[in-house]
């Protein structure tokens, strides 16, 4: 794709000099985390076949409804694709109803909250604190549908929920959802000890695997529907190396149910669900169908590698003695370090890209004394636990023995420089950062 062109009127040559440095900052963030070692928990890599689903016609289009139901015509082929879409989506997760409409994870939680909660009605979930994600907050998806939230008990040692206070509390409050997931998600939740409880109460359970959700469908983590849930939410852009979108699955032998929640979905909370996506989705889940289950492997294998590799140079890794993890996420309290804020700006002058974040205990969400640690996107570009000892050695270099960041960085550049090609997917090999597969072009 050639640059715009330099002649014309003075609105066109400004706009074409907008347009020249939009590209411009697009290719340097690309480049820079071609050199990075990233740790984003929620952030993945969309294989080739996916991501050319992006730039299709498929971007332009509108397609309302359900397949074979639509409000626009020229449909036909998004309705075969979606068709598709959702055919592998219950084969994936072994339930019995999908919706691939909400566009992005929070989009799907707001769907579940309009189906299944009205204003004032009290719903169960965990702290922002205790790594509850903000959808689950006053100033998130809970408060726009004006629920208010019924708080479990915590164990902050195994970083999990307490029954046995949980319990009491959910007898004493009988909320009428049970939201179970969590943005800093280590373990599995205890859905299956709680169902029980729950029926008991007659709440239904809700679970939002966003983070884990490539974890379940590839068999390294908790299986919730078929632990008491009855409806699953999640975005599919983390352990689900899948585009950004949004999704709802259910196992309820509960036809009402099913429509309540197309329903949410559409005209609820969505208008067009972004086609050029679903088609993209579709292919992921093809793809994790092939190859998700060594990829999730992997993943938590890694996770665990680099939380014992970090503790062994004396970072405070939660969860020492369950193993640190049984997800793609360590976390790590870095108060002695300079707290979350300053260890994760630090890490990211040295081309190690992590976030803050609030850990048990933590008072204000402004000054959090943890980091959050992902596996995710190393592990699909081929990374295995001999490169987790070497990522901590550089946590150790860095913020320990106070090597300076340009030393870092350039030792992050090093290692990152022998895994630039994608894993576990079709077309595995090819380039992950390259420019011109974004916008579809050698510039």
């Amino acid at each position: 794709m050639t640059a715009p062109h330099e002649t014309g009127t003075a609105p066109e040559r400004e706009m074409a000099d907008v347009v020249r440095s939009i590209r411009d900052t697009v290719k340097r963030h690309s480049s820079r985390f071609e050199r990075s070692i990233p740790l984003i928990a929620s952030e993945n890599l969309l294989s080739p076949y996916a991501k050319e689903l992006l730039i299709s016609d498929f971007h332009s289009r509108y397609a309302e409804g359900l397949p074979g139901e639509r409000y626009y015509e020229g449909n036909e082929q998004v309705d075969e694709v979606e068709r598709t879409c959702l055919d592998l989506a219950k084969r994936l997760f072994r339930c019995s109803f999908a919706d691939v409409r909400p566009i992005s994870g929070t989009v799907a939680n707001l769907a579940v909250l309009k189906a299944l909660a009205e204003p004032g009605d009290l719903v169960g979930t965990s702290r922002l604190a205790n790594g509850a994600h903000i959808s689950s907050a006053s100033f998130g998806a809970f408060g726009m549908r004006g629920v208010k939230p019924v708080y479990y008990a915590w164990d902050a040692e195994r970083m999990t929920i307490d029954v046995p206070r949980t319990r009491e509390i959910l007898l004493a409050v009988r909320p009428k959802l049970c939201l179970f997931g969590l943005s800093l998600f280590l373990f599995p939740m205890p859905v299956a000890e709680l169902a029980p409880t729950m029926e008991q109460i007659g709440a239904r359970g809700w679970y939002d695997a966003a983070h884990v959700l490539g974890l379940i469908a590839g068999g390294e983590f908790q299986d919730p529907l078929h632990e008491g849930c009855v409806v699953l939410s999640a975005s599919t852009h983390k352990t689900l190396p899948g585009p950004q979108h949004g999704l709802i699955l259910g196992n309820a032998p509960d036809p009402e149910l099913d429509k309540r929640l197309q329903s949410a979905a559409f005209p609820g909370v969505t208008s067009n669900h972004h086609l050029h996506t679903m088609a993209a989705l579709a292919v992921s889940f093809a793809e994790h169908l092939a190859f998700g289950r060594e990829y999730a492997r992997q993943t938590v294998a890694n996770a665990r590698a680099l939380g014992q590799a970090l503790h062994e140079r004396g970072f405070d890794v939660l969860a020492p003695e369950l193993g640190f993890t049984r997800s793609h996420t360590v976390a790590v309290r870095v108060a002695n370090e300079g707290g979350g804020e300053a260890a994760a700006r630090r890490l990211a002058e040295a081309g190690i890209i992590t976030n803050k974040n609030l850990l048990p205990g933590d008072t204000s969400p402004k000054h959090p004394q943890g980091v959050r640690l992902g596996t995710p996107e190393v592990t699909r570009v081929g990374m295995r636990e001999r490169e987790m000892a070497r990522i901590a050695e550089l946590f150790d270099d860095l913020l320990h023995r106070q090597r300076p960041a340009a030393e870092v960085s350039s030792a992050a550049a090093e290692l990152k420089s022998g895994f630039t090609g994608l894993k576990y997917c079709f077309g595995a090999g090819e380039a992950a950062y390259r420019f011109y597969d974004l916008v579809g072009h050698e510039p």
